[in-house]
């Protein structure tokens, strides 16, 4: 049975917050089924490593004296672990943390992770910051060179056809680093739309910037999850493209008090420093 069959998929569906600590709320999704689509078996040897960073903009606890506690988080998925975290469970899951006393921070990362890391399979990652602490990092957009830059007539309905991507390969190879803010995708379940920007680093053959743009704007209409897309994008382009190296980093707007940001790489790319965009 596939996840978006089972009838403990929280998303699309009228859900009542748990008025406790409830890790049971958490609703893992295999990554193996997506995979299979870009032709990967789970016996396979992942064409890269990375990591999915979430940010959660609503955590909140009590301490012992039953005072509200707030903090912003962020947290480290290994893209290699079995599972993902639906994003709606997820939610769940930090909010049902709103009326339990806990004596301190650490105390809380700890149950946190553990609870985490045996539903995706792997061990996570979580830092927490006061408001003030995270102010201090500010934001920046992504830097590269900006493909949205280009006057091209497009079909908006035109899907992501990976035929669209091509290197020049009479020319020498080159480092290059792109960027758009025009990807967006929909949700699988609810057909909600997941607006992002991404930047793509390769060294390689120049890939053609208008096909890249035309294919990244295909995805408009595709319903799948965040993660998926990063691994879509970044197996199309190393197949059609064959650069020596790639990366694949898109950072998601805010849904639900959450953020998901996917990166991909199949080298030791710059690792993303996870500073918020102006959209986020």
């Amino acid at each position: 049975m596939s996840y978006s069959d089972s009838p403990h998929l929280p998303l699309g569906k009228e859900t009542a917050y748990p008025q406790h600590y409830d890790p049971s709320v958490l609703f893992p999704i295999p990554r193996a089924e997506n995979r299979a689509k870009l032709g990967l078996s789970p016996a396979s040897v992942l064409p890269f490593f990375g990591v999915d960073l979430w940010n959660a903009f609503e955590l909140s606890w009590l301490n012992l004296k039953g005072k509200p506690q707030i903090a912003l988080a962020e947290f480290e998925i290994p893209a290699d672990s079995p599972c993902m975290i639906e994003s709606k469970s997820f939610k769940l899951f930090l909010n049902s943390l709103n009326s339990e006393r806990i004596a301190d921070e650490e105390t809380l990362r700890e149950r946190v992770v553990a609870d985490l890391s045996a539903v995706a399979g792997a061990p996570i990652r979580m830092r927490m910051f006061t408001p003030e602490q995270l102010s201090k990092r500010g934001m920046q957009e992504m830097d590269g060179v900006l493909l949205d830059r280009l006057d091209i007539e497009i079909d908006p309905n035109q899907k992501a056809n990976p035929a669209l991507l091509k290197a020049d390969h009479s020319c020498s190879p080159i480092e290059q680093c792109v960027v758009s803010h025009l990807l967006k995708s929909n949700c699988p379940v609810t057909g909600q739309p997941d607006w992002a920007s991404i930047q793509i680093r390769y060294q390689g053959r120049p890939i053609e910037e208008e096909g890249l743009l035309r294919y990244l704007i295909g995805f408009r209409e595709l319903g799948e999850f965040h993660e998926h897309c990063a691994e879509t994008i970044f197996c199309d382009i190393k197949r059609q493209c064959k650069p020596e190296k790639l990366s694949v980093y898109a950072r998601y707007t805010r849904r639900g008090g959450l953020d998901i940001n996917p990166f991909r790489t199949d080298y030791n790319a710059v690792w993303p420093d996870n500073k918020r965009h102006a959209r986020q």
